[in-house]
Order: C-alpha cells, then structure tokens, then sequence
C-alpha cells in the first residue's frame, strides 16, 4: 500500500480502478481493539484473500465479517482463480465463524442479517459447488469484476465494454482456463446474459447500464 504498485494491489491486472490512499497501521489477528465504548477482536478469516480479517464484539456478539460470509455467499476466493488453494480457507473461516455464534453479521456486501446458520448453510453449500465445478467459481469471478467495472462506468456503449473486457489480463486468464474453448468475445457475452438476467444491469444492446 505504501508504495502502491497497481500490479501487486491487482488493480491492474484486474482492470479496477482505486485511488491511492495511505494507511496509518494494520488489524492483526489475536489483537483487540476498543472501539466506541466496546472491545473488538481482530480475527484472520483467509479465503476470500489470504490477508482478510473479520471483526468481532463478543459483549453484543456482533460480527463484522467482512467477504467471509455473506447472507447468501461469500466473496470471490482470488487464490484459486490465481491456481492456489483457497477453498479450505474459506472452509476454515466458516467455520470459525460458526464457533463465534455472532447473534448479528454485518457483511462486506449486502444487508445486515441475523440467521447465522442459515447464511452458514448457504455458504458451505455454494463452497461444495465450487469445489465440484471450479468452472462455476471462474464464471462467479469475472462475474464479479463485470459488475464492479460497470458500477464504476455507470452507463457504457456495449461495444467499449466488451472492449474493456477482453484487454483485462485477468478474464484473458480466466478465458483461457475456463473458457471451453469458447471465442473470448462470446465467453463474455455469457456473463452480461447472465447478470442481465440476474437484474444486476440492463442490456438494450446498445449500451449496458449498472441497476445495483
């Protein structure tokens, strides 16, 4: 962070843009921090990335999970779009969650829920999805930066998107493990379906429009 190289942040290779910012310290795992009358532990919960914390206030049993959990999901798991184990992570921070018994979740995206077990539920269930069809989670993971990148644009001629798209290092990786053999252009074309129908953007095949 400090020297900000956009290729080591991933910034680059996965086509987002993020400004530069400085950071003042870093959350290890096992410290506690009180914060706003109420005492915080700092958790490591790898899979999602390997450095990803979760926060936890075991007075009000109230859960900053970050893209460790979501109420149906949790987030892309990098590693293993970058052929390195991730799963059993995600597995692993899963399931210290569940020992925490959080009573409220506050997730990285999404709102904020209280069925913890049914979240978990959801979770292990898309976890064994993955780990049966790594080709699903591919999909899920250029999925995910389609639609962070059309947050950004807001509205776009379809043409330049899929432009964007195809000059991005990291669905030209993807593309090429997943793909199927499948032309790159069309590959693409499946995951704007795929959002489209999923109502995550609007499609008039002329332009594509965040909806999110």
């Amino acid at each position: 962070m400090q020297a900000w190289r956009q290729t080591e942040l991933s910034y680059e290779p996965t086509g987002q843009t993020c400004p530069p910012f400085a950071i003042q310290g870093l959350l290890q795992p096992g410290s506690s921090h009180r914060w706003a009358a109420t005492e915080w532990q700092v958790h490591a919960a790898p899979g999602h990335d390997p450095h990803s914390v979760i926060l936890f206030a075991p007075e009000h049993r109230l859960l900053i999970s970050a893209d460790a959990l979501w109420e149906n999901g949790f987030g892309v798991v990098f590693p293993e779009l970058e052929g390195e184990p991730g799963y059993d992570d995600v597995a692993a921070s899963l399931d210290l969650i569940e020992r925490l018994d959080p009573l409220t979740v506050i997730p990285g995206h999404g709102r904020v829920f209280a069925d913890t077990a049914g979240a978990l539920q959801r979770a292990r269930s898309r976890l064994e999805s993955f780990v049966r069809s790594p080709e699903k989670h591919a999909r899920y993971g250029a999925k995910v930066l389609l639609k962070f990148k059309l947050q950004e644009f807001g509205r776009i001629a379809r043409a330049d998107f899929l432009s964007w798209a195809q000059a991005v290092p990291y669905l030209q990786s993807l593309h090429q493990r997943y793909g199927t053999g499948t032309p790159m252009t069309l590959w693409i074309e499946q995951m704007l379906a795929d959002l489209h129908q999923s109502g995550a953007l609007a499609d008039d095949g002329q332009a594509v429009e965040d909806l999110a």
